[in-house]
């Protein structure tokens, strides 16, 4: 099923962007989970557009739960999660004219012209909702083992936020702050840099991308699989399957190719328990987790939909055409963007430990 995903913990998505409503179907929950539906909207509200730099499309996404939870716990059959679409503007969009940069082709090529092209349909980022409120159920299930996971814009364009830390105990303080934060940056002279960056493509009537830089901290060493359920096969899996993620890589990543193996290899040592020196290779040997925390980087493309002129096709007639882009769109989706990252990977992450501990786990 292209829509979902799971050994354990189950997830399918369901809807379409203009569609009455889209939603999650959560399967493999233990029952007597008590769900935090604060924590739920908070998760929702970063995703949220705010002020000029986000659309002006404003979906409230308030959610119903239909199924699998009774008298504030989860009950342990499919967890049904349904969010309406209500501020949709359908007439911005011709079934004929393909966008650049977007699915609209390829979505005709699979589905024989029976797709739902309006805004993108069951393609477009607005599926992205429903993954966060799966994603924050799994990391309030991963927190109560003390698994925190964060992620900050690391670059917007051509402005770049400091790095991480590499102490355990200064990078909790930053993940505990960015987790709190819409625009989720390090540092405060990156974040005005970064937001200038925004407001001159969307003067330009253009758009820009970035880098979100993800922590996970506390995880214990040996969760993952060898080979196809290792965690970069099973985060990268799911980092990919969100709208506009064009690159993963996990410590050093592409950088281990200026590298001699004496300067990327970890060195161990022992401080009160086995760790490495470095964490060149981002907490993972083998692909599984060594104890040091988890480190990758997201590659998120400029938002496809511009006010420039572009060259593109009309299927009706088979002519090259030039079209401005309309809708309501972002000039970056970066900053929107992180918190589906979390959601992705805390979804994925409860899915190995499931793996290797059972169900029972999730108490």
């Amino acid at each position: 099923m292209a829509s979902s995903f799971g050994k354990n913990i189950h997830i399918s998505l369901f809807g379409e962007s203009h569609g009455e409503a889209i939603g999650v179907v959560i399967d493999g929950l233990k029952q007597g989970i008590m769900l935090d539906i604060d924590n739920i909207e908070k998760e929702l509200n970063k995703r949220k557009p705010q002020g000029s730099i986000s659309t002006s499309r404003q979906e409230k996404d308030s959610f119903k739960i239909i199924s699998g939870y009774f008298n504030g716990y989860t009950t342990g059959t499919p967890l049904t999660i349904l969010i309406p679409n209500e501020d949709t503007k359908s007439t911005d969009y011709q079934p004929n004219i393909l966008r650049p940069g977007h699915a609209d082709y390829t979505a005709f090529l699979k589905y024989d012209g029976y797709q739902d092209y309006r805004g993108g349909g069951h393609f477009s980022g607005r599926i992205t909702a429903p993954i966060v409120i799966a994603g924050a159920i799994c990391k309030q299930i991963l927190l109560n083992k003390h698994i925190k996971i964060a992620t900050h814009i690391k670059q917007i364009h051509h402005t770049i936020d400091v790095d991480f830390a590499v102490n355990p105990q200064e990078l909790e303080k930053q993940i505990d702050k960015i987790n709190d934060s819409y625009f989720a940056v390090i540092s405060s002279t990156s974040k005005n840099k970064m937001l200038d960056e925004i407001k001159k493509a969307k003067e330009n009537l253009d758009s820009v991308g970035g880098i979100l830089e993800t922590a996970i901290l506390n995880i214990e060493g040996g969760i993952g699989e060898p080979f196809f359920s290792s965690i970069e096969s099973v985060l990268s899996s799911l980092l990919f399957s969100i709208p506009a993620v064009k690159g993963v890589e996990f410590g050093l990543g592409f950088e281990f190719a200026n590298l001699y193996g004496s300067e990327a290899n970890d060195s161990f040592i022992f401080n009160n328990k086995i760790e490495t020196k470095t964490n060149n290779n981002g907490g993972i040997n083998g692909g599984i987790s060594n104890g040091m925390p988890i480190r990758f980087k997201t590659v998120i493309k400029p938002t496809p939909s511009i006010g420039k002129e572009q060259q593109t096709v009309d299927l009706l007639t088979s002519k090259e055409i030039i079209m401005k882009g309309k809708g309501r769109h972002d000039p970056c989706i970066v900053h929107r963007a992180r918190v589906v990252v979390d959601s992705m990977t805390a979804i994925g992450l409860l899915d190995l430990y499931v793996s290797r501990y059972g169900y029972m786990w999730m108490e």
